[in-house]
């Protein structure tokens, strides 16, 4: 038995999220955390809004916070270390976080600085995202390539599994896409409720911004294989995959095809909700997926993968 650990991005957040590994763990989300990221973190997700929540520059610092909080209770407890790990979007800092290719602290900085430089690009331009459904990969390219030919904004963000593609572009350009869905054979497009074109071009001036503090952070060989959604595969460079992840394609599927194709037959979500158990699911058929949301689940799972 080969697993991998799996953590989810942004849109996973919830207020009240993951109180028991806050409450375990003080010293990853308490007042050191809060000095780095600039507010209160446990006050946030316990005390705030949905709508302050999910604000970029809140919502992911808040999410590594606590998905890092169950890994360590999860680590802590497994007796078999993952044969690889890998995250979607924002999770991927995770996945180096706890593959200790990152400090801990150091990856909250880099995420609250990615956070803050993402609002500050969707802010620049109207655009956003929008889920197509009933279409290929194939498909979704050439109607992107398409609307670009016609000078458009339109673009592949996320390969997320096998029938759930999303696409950035501008305002116009969404509406476009919703507009002739039928026409151009896909079944239909739903736009999402983001703040920007995440993961394409829209996103250059933060890829620069964020670029400048990767330079800046101490970076280690992870201790196991961490996938990088830029290319699918190990990173061998995280400062280069994690600059082109903001501008470039999330390609998670094939970063599950991949696994699977390394012997990997058992996936573990760590983090709020259950995303990435249902993208590996549908990526890889077959494949044994636990969800660890809670620290019990953390425990009962980690006890199981060790007696595997």
């Amino acid at each position: 038995m080969k697993y991998a650990v799996l953590f989810p991005g942004q849109g996973s957040q919830t207020v009240g999220m993951c109180a028991d590994a806050r409450d375990e763990r003080p010293e990853l989300v308490g007042p050191v955390a809060d000095e780095i990221v600039g507010w209160h973190i446990n006050a946030l997700i316990d005390e705030g809004s949905e709508e302050d929540l999910t604000k970029t520059q809140h919502a992911q610092p808040a999410l590594y916070a606590v998905s890092f909080a169950l890994w360590s209770v999860f680590s802590d407890a497994v007796g078999v270390a993952p044969a690889a790990g890998a995250g979607h979007s924002l999770g991927e800092y995770t996945a180096l976080a706890a593959a200790d290719a990152i400090g801990y602290l150091d990856g909250l900085s880099l995420v609250a600085q990615r956070g803050s430089a993402m609002a500050m690009s969707a802010a620049e331009s109207s655009s956003g995202m929008a889920a197509i459904l009933g279409a290929d990969l194939e498909t979704a390219e050439k109607v992107a390539a398409l609307r670009r030919s016609e000078g458009g904004a339109l673009y592949v963000a996320n390969i997320n599994a096998p029938g759930q593609i999303v696409l950035a572009g501008g305002t116009d350009d969404l509406a476009w896409l919703t507009a002739e869905a039928r026409g151009l054979g896909i079944r239909r497009a739903v736009v999402l409720k983001v703040a920007g074109g995440f993961h394409s071009p829209f996103m250059a001036s933060a890829a620069e911004s964020l670029g400048e503090a990767l330079a800046a952070t101490t970076m280690n060989a992870p201790e196991f294989d961490v996938y990088a959604n830029v290319t699918g595969q190990p990173t061998l460079d995280p400062r280069a995959t994690l600059g082109d992840q903001l501008t470039s394609t999330v390609r998670f599927a094939e970063t599950l095809e991949a696994m699977a194709g390394a012997g990997i037959d058992t996936f573990v979500h760590i983090g709020p909700g259950d995303v990435t158990a249902g993208l590996a699911k549908r990526a890889v058929k077959g494949a044994t997926v636990h969800v660890v949301s809670t620290t019990d689940q953390a425990r009962t799972i980690a006890e199981l993968l060790s007696v595997e």
